[in-house]
């Protein structure tokens, strides 16, 4: 399965209960149908560039958040238009990082040791 990243704009909430029911709920999409979250970060709350509007309302200010995970691609057209549908969310991308692991893992440098030669100091 590849691996996705998600970058969610969501529109501000003074409760952290409404952005953690987003992200939860989104989560659970994933996990439900089959996918593996990697991670979660928030970024915190950021003052958007230029104002946003949607569902009849203004935003200037948003929660940002993103999240990691595998999934098929059949999936991410579900978590989609779950992300489509919901009120909380402003704006969201997704990122494809991979399809395997050797895209994503960048390989161990390997060490070099140099023999010196027979010097004396």
């Amino acid at each position: 399965m590849p691996l996705y990243e998600i970058l969610c704009i969501s529109a501000h909430a003074v409760k952290y209960e409404e952005i953690h029911g987003l992200v939860k709920q989104t989560a659970l999409t994933v996990m439900n149908n089959g996918g593996v979250v990697r991670s979660i970060n928030s970024w915190g709350t950021r003052t958007l560039p230029m104002r946003i509007k949607r569902y009849k309302a203004s935003h200037n200010v948003a929660d940002y958040w993103t999240m990691h995970f595998d999934a098929s691609p059949k999936l991410m057209k579900s978590v989609a238009h779950s992300l489509k549908a919901d009120e909380r969310v402003l704006r969201w991308t997704t990122t494809k990082l991979g399809e395997r692991l050797e895209d994503i893992a960048k390989p161990a440098e390997s060490t070099v040791v140099h023999q010196s030669s027979s010097r004396k100091y």
